[in-house]
């Protein structure tokens, strides 16, 4: 199976986009940015965008205003008065400030607004998951922005804003609204007493990501605690028994052999060692991510000695060349150093032929490479897999090493597989390469997928081969949620999860990793697949009737399953694609605005979707996607009435997580219809100003037609979805990309359809 080309992609764009432009910071092709019409100006724009989430007195330094004058713009657009700004929002959230400034703003005046510096902020966009390719590889060409008192006519199109938002969202703004990243304090606290028939986790092996993790470099940060006694709690009852970390290894111990590597490396090791002893008090392990070992700049290499230790390259940064023994080396010390300074550490995990540039086979390169080209693929990944082992065991045999084939060839997985120490777990994702047919178009899944129920065949062939090689094997699922939609905590698509859950107990896996960065919330679905470890597994029905029982009580749990199978069924029909999960709008649903006239940007990966439709559909036509999307809106909306029936008779104690079950719900079916809507806007638009073949003008006035409807009912979903998300700070929130919008831009895409509504067609 090949790497996923949009990681590999991310990669290489980074690599040349860092260093374009004068600055550091990385600018691209810098087009000019795109407008926003609905708003008096761009000063407003500002103003509305930045309101709940960066202080009005950084606003005003940074426009030139005092922060009465900022203030006086507010609330001419109804905006209400501001309150206290969150600090987390320059931790937690600072990828949701870039986003929202990132066509509005130059980066000198978005620096103070996230308060980094342009090295910090630098860094961040090439190391933070990815995120300068999240927006599309390149910034817009902002001009700087400077306060100006408004004209008349931009004082009088804010007061018809303010209008419409008293005349039309009034009902929403009246849901009480929750502060948002109040969910930390919520799963840090202490867990209520387990309520499940074990209510611990397992001895099996079972790990997870966290919920609201920082990413990039959380060992460095205490304040930020990847893993309060809350959440570990949570995780236990569930079923988790290990947790996991990013973690880049030249930061985690010194070396003799680059004397720069180590710079805190005990900050990292104390918090470590910290996280390890407060897990294992909860029966929790703690497992590091490996990616190693990581590409450095291509100056890193110049110094005295280091010419023969780089390998391929991709723009200016270059493989650290692992047929090199003194490469393996430094990684089986520091792997060593790190294990006997953090005893009870559970082991760590490895990603060796994708995501950044590691080994010189890390991205099929290798042929590039003088030492490397003679040598098979096969050879040298499962030579940097055997050097991560005898690291982790010569100081902690008992840890576990877990090779993970994201990324390897088919041609050649059978060798790596048969190469690995037999100390070594196999980790394959389950579904991966399942054949599927949606919509009548026939494709197969290469990436993380709930609504496709696995294993499939090349997990079910590499497990097999991994048996015959005296390895275990680990499954790789999402439980929770998937790029599918990741902005609610969990989808309560229960049949689904049961059938995977029963399927995996009989392939006879050893253990599960249960998420990637998205999916860590500690969830019933968790709940679902721990109670397929009974020996003999359970059937699925008996699994869902007992977890109906106990979240809605015996006078809901028939009414909750009834809810959960319509759900099962509707998501069953999903538009599945790599393209369609990455760049489709599914993420940000009705925040994502309509655009009267064409962008011209292409859509980014889980970043900004723009009106891509072309970007959003992968293979499938384009009225087949829409159908697909709004046959799953249908279905889900068949289920809300059962599910909200099912938390109308929870019992008490039982009643808030169904109440939140039911938004969770509902906020997943918005998105649905709201794709759906989207790309059946573009696709008219497109034809009304189609210049090769322009329409007739009755049909013109009847596509025109068309598109006021949808556009009026985006309105409606954008309201619908304010209440949601006021109530509930999870909803559009993920770990690695912070919040995908806030209620704010679900109160601007409704004042957006209404402008677009009121133009000319």
């Amino acid at each position: 199976m090949a790497s996923n080309p949009w990681k590999i992609g991310a990669v290489l764009a980074l690599a040349a986009a860092a260093h374009a432009g004068p600055g550091i910071l990385p600018e691209g092709s810098a087009p000019p940015p795109v407008p926003c019409p609905h708003f008096p100006d761009r000063l407003h724009a500002v103003v509305w965008r930045n309101w709940p989430v960066v202080p009005a007195r950084t606003l005003a330094a940074t426009l030139g205003a005092t922060e009465a004058q900022v203030a006086g713009l507010a609330a001419s657009m109804g905006l209400p008065p501001q309150g206290d700004i969150a600090p987390e929002w320059r931790t937690r959230g600072y990828i949701t400030i870039l986003r929202r400034n990132w066509h509005l703003l130059p980066y000198e005046q978005i620096l103070p607004l996230v308060d980094m510096t342009p090295e910090r902020l630098a860094d961040s966009l090439r190391e933070d998951d990815f995120l300068f390719h999240k927006f599309g590889n390149l910034k817009p060409k902002c001009e700087p922005l400077a306060w100006a008192p408004p004209n008349e006519g931009a004082r009088a199109r804010a007061a018809e804003i303010a209008a419409f938002v008293r005349a039309n969202l009034a009902d929403a703004l009246r849901v009480p609204e929750e502060p948002r990243f109040r969910f930390v304090a919520d799963l840090s606290a202490a867990a209520p007493a387990a309520r499940t028939e074990t209510g611990r986790a397992s001895g099996r092996l079972r790990y997870i990501y966290s919920y609201f993790a920082p990413y990039g470099d959380p060992l460095m940060r205490p304040d930020l605690d990847p893993y309060p006694d809350g959440l570990l709690a949570r995780l236990a009852e569930a079923g988790v028994s290990g947790v996991w970390l990013h973690t880049v290894l030249r930061t985690l111990a010194p070396s003799p052999l680059f004397p720069e590597f180590g710079e805190g490396h005990g900050t990292r090791l104390a918090g470590l060692r910290a996280l390890v002893e407060r897990a294992q008090r909860h029966g929790i392990r703690v497992y590091l991510y490996m990616n190693e070992p990581r590409g450095m700049p291509a100056a890193f290499f110049e110094a005295p000695g280091r010419a023969d230790l780089a390998g391929v390259r991709e723009g200016d940064t270059v493989a650290f060349c692992t047929s090199r023994p003194e490469v393996r080396r430094w990684m089986e010390d520091s792997l060593a150093t790190v294990f006997e300074r953090v005893p009870g550490l559970g082991g760590v995990f490895s990603i060796t032929a994708s995501e950044n540039l590691t080994s010189c086979a890390s991205h099929h390169k290798h042929a590039q490479c003088l030492r490397c080209k003679d040598r098979p693929a096969a050879e040298i990944i499962a030579e940097v897999n055997a050097t991560i082992e005898a690291g982790v065991h010569r100081a902690a045999p008992g840890a576990d090493v877990i090779a993970w084939d994201w990324g390897w060839k088919d041609d050649w997985s059978a060798d790596a597989i048969a190469r690995l120490p037999k100390s070594v777990m196999l980790q394959s994702v389950s579904e991966w390469s399942l054949p599927i047919v949606r919509g009548g178009v026939t494709s197969a899944v290469g990436e993380y997928s709930i609504s496709s129920v696995g294993p499939g065949p090349r997990a079910t062939r590499h497990w097999v081969l991994a048996r015959e090689a005296g390895l275990r094997t680990v499954a790789k699922v999402q439980l929770n949620n998937t790029w599918e939609i990741s902005t609610v905590p969990y989808l309560p698509v229960m049949d689904l999860v049961a059938e995977h859950g029963a399927n995996l107990a009989r392939s006879g896996v050893d253990g599960l990793m249960l998420s990637w960065s998205l999916g860590g919330y500690p969830s019933p679905n968790l709940d679902i697949a721990r109670r397929f470890e009974a020996r003999p597994p359970p059937e699925p029905a008996a699994v869902l009737d007992a977890v109906a029982r106990e979240r809605f009580g015996e006078a809901g749990a028939a009414r909750a399953r009834r809810a959960w199978s319509a759900f099962s069924a509707a998501f069953r029909e999903y538009p599945f694609n790599t393209s369609v999960i990455y760049r489709c709008p599914v993420q940000i649903g009705p925040a994502n605005l309509l655009y009267a006239e064409p962008t011209g940007y292409k859509s980014t990966m889980t970043g900004i979707p723009y009106d891509d439709l072309a970007g959003w559909r992968g293979p499938y036509p384009a009225d087949v996607f829409a159908t697909q999307f709004a046959t799953m809106a249908q279905g889900w909306a068949a289920g809300l009435p059962d599910l909200e029936a099912a938390a109308a008779a929870a019992p008490a104690d039982r009643r808030a997580d169904a109440l939140a079950e039911v938004r969770f719900a509902r906020a997943a079916g918005v998105h649905f219809a709201s794709v759906a809507n989207q790309a059946r806007f573009t696709a008219l638009r497109d034809r009304i100003l189609d210049v090769r073949k322009p329409p007739a003008p009755e049909e013109r006035t009847a596509m025109a037609g068309e598109a006021k409807r949808i556009a009026a009912d985006e309105l409606r979903l954008a309201v619908e979805l304010l209440a949601i998300a006021r109530a509930d700070s999870r909803i559009g929130f993920e770990a690695a990309n912070h919040y995908f919008y806030l209620p704010v831009d679900l109160m601007e895409k409704a004042v957006a359809c209404d402008f677009l509504l009121r133009r000319a067609w």
